[in-house]
């Protein structure tokens, strides 16, 4: 019986929450529902373009991973926190946090840029939803052409059997989306190998040092992993890794 009431409440908050969303039914609207209240049925319906929105929405977190630089920061920094010997130091959420936070410093001259462009206009319908999103489309596209390996754009537009292209403006979203992924795949790996380096140095150097000294019973890790901690708090490895993530992007 709670987990009837449980559900009751789930969908009345849900509901509720789409209402001012939604208009009195009109002849250029999509019935949505209808509530009787007191004999009386009231119908309600939603516009094409509010539809639109609430599915773009559920796509937002895809568009985050795939149409932005949090790819590649997130996996440098999982690969960095790996190569230090930390398992669970800084947890997920605090990586996932500072990729965020970054991702946000990096792309906030596109998003002004977009703002400017196709936000402002269709507020002050001044351009249509299709329009303003051709127009946000532009400086999205250019960021990721910019940040794209000619190698990985060849291969996908081999790929989808595309020839004759007269610019890099003319090369699909679908075909750029995959070829974006896998230039930022391959730089990620490519960062991520360059910073492994010192820590795979310092753990040779204490295994070598640990098995002259006939110590095969000590576990290596335990030993590097202070000598780790030190040589990137001395160096501030932090501030070097952003850094370096930030001026990695075009």
């Amino acid at each position: 019986m709670h987990l009837k009431l449980t559900k009751r409440h789930i969908l009345a908050t849900l509901i509720l929450s789409l209402l001012p969303l939604v208009t009195w039914a009109a002849p250029d609207g999509m019935p949505l529902l209808t509530v009787t209240e007191n004999g009386e049925h009231r119908e309600y319906s939603a516009t094409l373009q509010i539809l639109l929105l609430m599915t773009a929405i559920s796509f937002l977190p895809a568009a985050l991973l795939m149409l932005t630089s949090f790819t590649r920061i997130i996996i440098v920094l999982a690969i960095l926190r790996q190569a230090m010997g930390l398992q669970q130091t800084p947890p997920n959420r605090v990586l996932i946090g500072i990729a965020l936070a970054l991702t946000l410093l990096i792309m906030t001259p596109l998003f002004q840029d977009i703002y400017t462009s196709a936000v402002t206009p269709y507020l002050k319908e001044e351009l249509s939803l299709l329009d303003a999103i051709q127009v946000a489309a532009v400086p999205l596209q250019s960021f990721m052409l910019s940040n794209t390996r000619e190698i990985d754009l060849e291969q996908f537009l081999a790929i989808a059997r595309i020839e004759n292209l007269h610019g890099p403006e003319d090369v699909p979203f679908s075909v750029l989306v995959p070829s974006f992924i896998t230039s930022e795949l391959k730089t990620a790996f490519q960062i991520g190998f360059i910073l492994f380096i010192p820590f795979l140095v310092i753990d040779l150097v204490v295994a070598s040092v640990l098995m002259a000294m006939g110590m095969i019973m000590l576990s290596p890790q335990m030993i590097s992993l202070p000598f780790k901690l030190m040589l990137f708090v001395l160096v501030d490895g932090w501030a070097l890794t952003m850094g370096t993530l930030a001026n990695s992007f075009n």
